[in-house]
């Protein structure tokens, strides 16, 4: 018993020594994915591209997509191009930094497949 008491308080102590850190983190920004898709490009569909596409996007304190870089390419130019377009006119929840909304750079991973 004693050596159970013992070791509650080593992990409560370590809790609180971490918890200040974890507040002063940066937190990426986000976005709803139903309400936010891209359409497929025509020539895409008819040649039936399919691949995902990795994106960065530099979102604004205020949600708005600043500079956008394709990080991976689905392997079709004509897909990387229609999402970068579509996400970045995307409204996005601000990420933030020390708990206060902040430019932040956050990635997304786009996936076009056909049904």
């Amino acid at each position: 018993m004693t050596t159970n008491k013992r070791f509650m308080g080593v992990v409560a102590a370590v809790l609180v020594a971490f918890a200040p850190a974890a507040f002063g983190a940066e937190v990426p920004a986000s976005f709803d994915a139903k309400n936010c898709k891209a359409d497929y490009p025509k020539a895409s569909l008819m040649n039936e591209e399919q691949g995902t596409v990795s994106m960065s996007f530099l979102v604004s304190a205020s949600g708005d997509v600043k500079d956008s870089k394709v990080e991976k390419s689905s392997g079709f130019k004509n897909l990387d191009k229609a999402a970068i377009k579509s996400l970045s006119a995307c409204k996005f929840k601000p990420g933030s930094k020390d708990g206060s909304p902040a430019e932040t750079w956050t990635k997304v991973d786009y996936a076009w497949k056909l049904d």
